[in-house]
């Protein structure tokens, strides 16, 4: 078992709570040379001492554990790997950072974020005006960035929504699966809502999924939607109604001064309720336990479809209660991540497109089956992958609709507890499909799929010699 030392965390977890180190080591049975030890990184953290922690101050273990850490360093690797730092930082080194001075770790990953968008930006900028490569001016990520990495920040878990959605379940008499005529009658008692469903105009380009009218405090939904979208669209609509206060102090943490961002993380942070609501979190954590997390008996049981169900399944992170940990993806047939969840140390690629050998992309020659995957990263780590493409027409003949892949995954060690297991190789590694976070950030040197050249490794160029490999690189 390898060892994990989480001496700086140790520290700040004590420091954080106005604890000596005499008080600390009471608090949780140890003697105080020990608990030095520990913080001083010259022992390691132990199971026992995990949980002794975890029953004195109820933190979630993931605090503690390496995966965050694991993150932290290929979200660093990323950074050290472009030419613009201007120095060769080991991994020996980023691993050090990561362990011991996790904080800082962030700070860095924050500037080079902002760093990168603003060179971005101003390069199109420039591009646009006929200029020449353009300077680099201090710009803030775009809204829609700031509210995805503001969810990966919390792991996609929000106790404080998680928990008011599961009560108002109990206390509205919702049914699983049934829930519309439930919300809508907590509507109209409750707000003085009345909920109308609304068809298509007569040219049949109308595509509101919910409009809600302040003034005569009616809330249109869209006829077209099924049951569960109906649910759904109502459920976002009572968050905005029932969760004024948290959904404006979280969103506000979000935000950054952008009134932009604090209005589409209200949004995200609505659709976050909805699903809790919709889908509450004890009886479906139980649900998706019994069936062994399959997809579609989840689907059928609480009347959501296989997008809905999948994100859910990412948010399961309560503490002394939590599921298997997911990570989420939504990506169009161009390679776009629209959107991207993480309850654990899953590294999505910033820079470039994501792996052409991942499933996520085979499910759109596939339409409506579910694929499965067992993958490895080329720091070894595997992952079960399950994938399936969706789509959605809104309109006649001719308008365009809605087309994606939906992919989730969780690491290998869980993989057993999945239906989606069964007849997989899990314990032979040669028979994971090698992927990458993507091509300008993957060390594989014998990728033939390999779409560019990995950022900070120079090319070897031999005009005499012609490979199946393309872009290949020098050594490390």
């Amino acid at each position: 078992m390898k060892k994990i030392f989480v001496g700086v965390k140790l520290k700040r977890l004590r420091e954080e709570r106005g604890l000596t180190q005499i008080a600390f080591a009471e608090a949780i049975g140890l003697s105080p040379s020990y608990l030095n030890q520990l913080e001083k990184n010259q022992r390691p953290l132990t199971v026992p001492v995990l949980l002794r922690i975890n029953a004195a101050f109820g933190i979630d273990m993931q605090l503690l554990s390496d995966g965050d850490e694991a993150r932290l360093v290929s979200d660093l690797r990323e950074v050290f790997s472009d030419p613009a730092s201007g120095e060769s930082v080991s991994l020996a080194e980023i691993r050090e950072i990561a362990a011991s001075m996790p904080a800082a770790g962030r700070a860095i990953l924050a500037l080079h974020r902002r760093l990168r968008h603003a060179t971005e930006r101003a390069e199109a900028m420039a591009h646009e005006l006929g200029l020449g490569a353009a300077g680099v001016a201090t710009v803030a990520p775009m809204p829609f960035e700031q509210v995805r990495d503001f969810f990966y920040r919390h792991h996609n878990y929000f106790a404080e929504l998680d928990e008011a959605a599961e009560r108002l379940f109990a206390e509205a008499g919702l049914a699983e699966g049934d829930t519309v005529d439930g919300i809508a009658s907590w509507l109209e008692t409750r707000h003085g809502v009345r909920v109308s469903f609304v068809k298509q105009d007569r040219a049949g380009t109308s595509t509101a999924n919910r409009t809600y009218h302040l003034k005569e405090r009616v809330l249109h939904i869209a006829a077209r939607l099924d049951q569960g979208q109906r649910a759904f669209q109502m459920a976002t609509q009572l968050a905005f109604l029932e969760m004024e206060e948290p959904l404006n102090r979280l969103a506000k943490e979000a935000a950054a001064a952008s009134p932009a961002t604090h209005a589409l993380a209200r949004i995200g942070l609505a659709n976050y309720f909805a699903g809790a609501l919709v889908m509450p979190y004890g009886a479906f954590l139980a649900a998706a336990e019994a069936v062994r997390y399959d997809i579609d008996l989840l689907a059928q049981r609480f009347g959501v479809g296989f997008e809905t169900i999948s994100h859910r399944l990412s948010s399961l992170q309560r503490p002394r209660s939590s599921g298997v940990p997911f990570f989420f993806i939504r990506v169009d047939r161009a390679g776009n991540i629209s959107k991207r969840q993480s309850a654990t140390d899953f590294h999505f690629s910033r820079v470039g497109g994501a792996c052409p050998l991942w499933n996520v992309y085979e499910a759109f020659a596939q339409p409506g089956r579910t694929l499965t995957q067992v993958a490895q990263m080329p720091d070894g780590r595997t992952y079960l992958w399950i994938a399936r493409s969706t789509s959605q027409t809104v309109g006649g003949f001719g308008d365009p609709g809605k087309t994606f892949a939906i992919g989730l995954g969780c690491d290998i060690r869980h993989a057993s507890r999945l239906v989606y297991s069964k007849g997989l190789d899990l314990d032979n590694p040669a028979a994971a499909t090698p992927i990458g976070a993507g091509c300008k950030v993957c060390e594989r040197p014998a990728c033939p799929q390999r779409a560019f050249p990995m950022i900070g490794r120079p090319l070897m160029v031999d005009e005499n010699r012609s490979t199946v490999l393309p872009y290949a690189g020098a050594p490390a």
